[in-house]
């Protein structure tokens, strides 16, 4: 990894004012509040109204970085949308914010790697700042899965909801944030988790769904469990790093099950693990923003605070990172 010149400095998140309990499910498919808790520890969700986007809750959770650290994007020069749910096949939801914001001269593209897109994001955009690419770069996660939900699916849909979270990437190079990485990717299981699109049919496997997400959750959970573990000690031994030197870790929150399990085969404790799932469900790439501010208004989280990252799911993708936490404590 290249000497990281690169400082994250901000962060703002939104979710939808509907809430979406279990107790609400149970009077729309067949299942329970003990059934949820016991098989994801989720108790709610948040969900978007009929006509509330992606663009909008990505705008929103701008909005929000700004107030809080009386930050301008004025003068970002690129934006990196991590989303699978756009408004649009195109334009993409990163232009959307470009137009929403008035930025006069930045680039702006969606990145599409699922749970992993915010890690993702924010592993491009310390690359370009590190070599002297960009200056200023706005990383955001948003998602609206529940518009991709087929609700008489009990196995499924009651694990998502939507929500955004955004971060502000700045050059820094006397106090920089990134300290390693690590990415995998495992084409092969694409099938075990999916939405469907133009093409019917993956890996030589006929396709359903109509345009739904479809999970086989017990082939997603078999395989985050099995590789995660050693992704992060694959992650900390480039660092230099052990275990007990983490003050946080953040995993995309899936599932609480999943987490626990992770924790457990990697010498975690859950003490030092924040997630966002109980409240809001499985958001994608917008779960580890939104579980960095949670740990934020908690404050457990704290300026120069050593954290891991870890996204992971549809591709099925990860990437992991090890960050100086850079946003001063409010």
């Amino acid at each position: 990894m290249i000497q990281s010149k690169a400082r994250i400095t901000a962060i703002g998140t939104y979710i939808p004012e509907r809430v979406l309990s279990n107790e609400d499910l149970e009077k729309m498919i067949d299942t329970n509040n003990e059934w949820i808790i016991q098989r994801s520890g989720i108790k709610e969700r948040r969900i978007t109204r009929v006509n509330e986007f992606t663009s909008d809750l990505c705008i929103k959770a701008v909005e929000n970085l700004m107030q809080n650290y009386d930050k301008t994007v004025d003068d970002v020069d690129l934006i990196i949308v991590a989303t699978t749910t756009a408004d649009f096949g195109f334009p993409s939801v990163a232009c959307q914010l470009q137009e929403a914001f008035k930025m006069k001269s930045t680039g702006a593209f969606d990145l599409n790697a699922v749970c992993a897109g915010f890690t993702y994001g924010l592993h491009v955009a310390n690359g370009l700042i590190s070599s002297g690419l960009h200056k200023k770069i706005l990383v955001i996660g948003g998602e609206t899965f529940s518009k991709t939900l087929d609700y008489t699916d009990r196995s499924t849909c009651f694990l998502f909801g939507d929500g955004a979270g955004a971060v502000l990437v700045e050059y820094d190079e006397e106090n920089p944030s990134f300290i390693s990485s690590v990415l995998g990717t495992n084409g092969e299981g694409g099938i075990h988790l999916y939405r469907s699109g133009l093409s019917t049919e993956m890996n030589g496997v006929k396709l359903i769904g109509d345009g739904n997400l479809v999970q086989n959750g017990r082939e997603v959970y078999k395989w985050a469990v099995r590789t995660i573990p050693s992704g992060i000690q694959t992650l900390l031994e480039k660092a230099n790093l052990r275990t007990e030197d983490i003050n946080w870790f953040v995993p995309h929150s899936a599932n609480l099950r999943m987490i626990e399990s992770i924790c457990a085969k990697s010498n975690i404790s859950m003490d030092h693990t924040l997630y966002s799932v109980e409240k809001m469900g499985n958001t994608s790439s917008a779960s580890i923003p939104l579980a960095l501010h949670l740990g934020i208004e908690e404050e457990k989280l704290r300026y120069g605070d050593t954290i891991v990252l870890f996204g992971f799911g549809g591709g099925l993708t990860y990437t992991g990172l090890v960050v100086k936490w850079g946003v001063p404590d409010q």
